[in-house]
This record gives structure tokens, C-alpha cells and sequence, in this order.
């Protein structure tokens, strides 16, 4: 049975967050081959957010407040361990529902790796710039307004 967890950084355990960092380099540094820093300083004023199945890791992501990562609300770090099984769309709208009820959002950005433009159109996002480079790969802005 697919669990969801969502913690502030205060409410995270040692061995929580190890994991989900563990994760992120995986798939971030390991499996894209970039070496960037994961650990920005924003994780400590986000909300975390995890799918989990038998105390493995499906899929994850991190909402930060305005003013952190980005200008606006922002979501961010998202990944599926399990891909084709929807677990990145199930992870994305708890991450909406995470933003609106703890930050009032009205507006979300994510700086979004190019190739996935569709996933991300596919839960409400639209682009809103063009194409740059981030850590050597390139990404869009992309934007959720509430309606």
C-alpha cells in the first residue's frame, strides 16, 4: 500500500532525511551524471513530501515558500524511483495541495528539465520563459495559477 508522507525539515527524522537525500543524489548527481549542490539551504523552510511502499522511496518532492528558491512558491526535487506507474503525478498534486494549504499559493514556479515539459503540463504547469541551461541541463520555467 502506497503511503504519503509530508514534514516539515523540523519534523524529519535522521533517518528520513538521510533517505531522501540518498535518493536525490541517486537519481540527480548519480544516474544524470551533474554534479550540482543538492543542498541549497532552502530544504529547512520547505515541505517534504514522499510516496512510500514498503519503506521504499517511490517518488518525492519538496514545496519551498516564497522568497527561497524562487520569487514565487516553488516546487522542486521531484523524482520517481518507479517510473511509468504515475507515482511522479500522485507526488506532484499532494505538492499543489502542500503549497495551497500551507503557503497560500496562488501561483507555483518550477525550473523543469526540459524533456519534461508534457509531465509537468500534465498536472497544470505551462511554460513561462525559454530554455536556459542549469547545472548543464536544460530546463524552462513553468507556471501553476489557481483558477
Amino acid at each position: 500500500m502506497v503511503k504519503l508522507h509530508k514534514k516539515t525539515f523540523q519534523e524529519l527524522t535522521t533517518d528520513e532525511l538521510y533517505e531522501l537525500l540518498r535518493v536525490r543524489s541517486e537519481v540527480f548527481v548519480v544516474e544524470q551524471n551533474c554534479v550540482y549542490q543538492d543542498m541549497d539551504g532552502d530544504d529547512q523552510q520547505s515541505i517534504h513530501l514522499w510516496l512510500t511502499e514498503a519503506d521504499m522511496v517511490l517518488a518525492l518532492a519538496r514545496v519551498c515558500p516564497a522568497g527561497t528558491h524562487m520569487k514565487e512558491i516553488s516546487i522542486g526535487r521531484v523524482i520517481t524511483t518507479e517510473r511509468g506507474k504515475g507515482y511522479g503525478k500522485q507526488i506532484m498534486l499532494h505538492a499543489i495541495d502542500a503549497a495551497i494549504e500551507n503557503f497560500g499559493a496562488i501561483v507555483i514556479d518550477i525550473e523543469a528539465q526540459e524533456y519534461a515539459k508534457g509531465f509537468y503540463e500534465n498536472v497544470g504547469f505551462r511554460q513561462s520563459s525559454e530554455t536556459f541551461m542549469l547545472d548543464g541541463i536544460p530546463h524552462i520555467k513553468m507556471t501553476w495559477r489557481r483558477v
